[in-house]
């Protein structure tokens, strides 16, 4: 899961990305208006957290933004206790959930692996493609009721192909979407290339069919056929 926390509290914003980030959730971070503006217009996310009170704009404004460039990510406002109004108006404009500050981290959490669930899997914990089984929450895979033994970006990765089946994914939007946006700035995007390459071999060894087709020139699709 990859997601965007647009708060201009540093305290709160680093206790975040202390909690949430170095297991399966990949953190990127905005501290106002025209920062998160920045990052919406140019990566993708799956949940964006939102504090609607920004020193130098409205977050409800961002959200409309959002809606316009990434309408299949996920939003979970943060707000004061006394922004009832701004949390109606953020649910109107179709943000999935709201916490109010102050708020528990593993609360926060639960909340961001439940809105990631119904808006990729229709709620399910357990995701199901052909042969292929995923948890999202155990971190288990298995195929034919194999066990499958991934690594924390392999299982990921899987996730993403079910996530996204049928659709071309870049070597650069893999990239971003596991190791985060500052990865852009790397001079080649070739080191995915292995990691797809180990989950391909775990699958057909397990007595799974390949299903991550290489597109040449473009990238790589999890197909049905």
């Amino acid at each position: 899961m990859k997601i965007l926390i647009v708060e201009d509290e540093r305290a709160l914003l680093e206790n975040m990305l202390s909690y949430l980030g170095g297991g399966d959730i990949v953190c990127e971070a905005a501290s106002n208006f025209a920062e998160a503006e920045d990052k919406l217009t140019s990566y993708s996310y799956d949940i964006v957290v939102l504090d609607i009170m920004l020193p130098d704009g409205n977050g409800l404004d961002l959200l409309r933004l959002l809606k316009q460039c990434q309408p299949e990510a996920g939003v979970l406002i943060i707000s004061a206790k006394n922004a009832l109004d701004d949390r109606v108006m953020g649910l109107e404009l179709g943000a999935d959930d709201y916490l109010t500050k102050p708020f528990h981290l593993p609360e926060l959490n639960a909340r961001l692996k439940a809105i990631f669930r119904r808006r990729k899997f229709q709620g399910h914990t357990a995701i199901h493609f052909k042969e292929i089984v995923v948890n999202s929450d155990t971190h288990e895979a298995s195929v034919h009721d194999v066990p499958l033994t991934l690594t924390l970006k392999e299982h990921e990765l899987l996730v993403f192909f079910i996530a996204n089946k049928n659709r071309v994914l870049t070597k650069q939007t893999i990239a971003e979407h596991l190791w985060g946006d500052s990865i852009d700035l790397q001079d080649s995007f070739d080191f995915v290339y292995q990691h797809i390459k180990n989950l391909r071999k775990k699958i057909t060894g397990a007595g799974g069919e390949d299903y991550i087709k290489t597109i040449y020139g473009l990238g790589y699709k999890m197909s049905e056929s």
